[in-house]
């Protein structure tokens, strides 16, 4: 790995094991960097919070993003001190970084039980199979949001 690279996924396990000496949340730490400067860090701050989407990664994104006043993450990479969560990777997709590094692996994180592997298989369950009861609601209106998005036409796509 290149000395930056490291420099990079050091400070984002250094976060994740402060965060956990702090008591402020799990063992998970990220840094987004554009044009070779950290601009941005998060730590998961779950418990902390009471936020369950609080996750190192959303949190460094939602920082990044509203310090580039912008919902992508365009030139960026993300640095995380473990493999991301379902939920981090869609919102790590959502943001459109220009690469993703991580450390521990998902086997890493499951073995001291954060193990997410039960939602990467719920989400191929049927609806009415998973674990969470989920019902498909036939509403007359249901597509009347995505008529007035199509009919719009200063919107801004993403």
């Amino acid at each position: 790995m290149n000395s930056y690279k490291e420099q990079f996924m050091s400070e984002a396990i250094q976060l994740a094991v402060e965060n956990v000496k702090s008591g402020n949340g799990g063992p998970f730490g990220a840094v987004i960097v554009k044009d070779g400067k950290i601009i941005s860090r998060g730590v998961n701050m779950v418990t902390s919070s009471n936020d369950p989407t609080a996750h190192a990664e959303v949190v460094a994104i939602r920082n990044a993003c509203k310090s580039l006043s912008s919902f992508q993450l365009d030139g960026c990479q993300i640095y995380s001190s473990c493999e991301p969560c379902p939920m981090c990777l869609g919102a790590i997709y959502w943001a459109r970084p220009a690469k993703l590094y991580f450390a521990g692996s998902k086997k890493d994180a499951a073995d001291i039980d954060f193990d997410d592997s039960f939602i990467y298989d719920e989400i191929k369950v049927s609806h009415e199979k998973r674990s969470i009861p989920t019902n498909h609601v036939c509403h007359k209106d249901a597509l009347a949001p995505f008529i007035e998005w199509q009919k719009k036409e200063d919107k801004v796509e993403y």
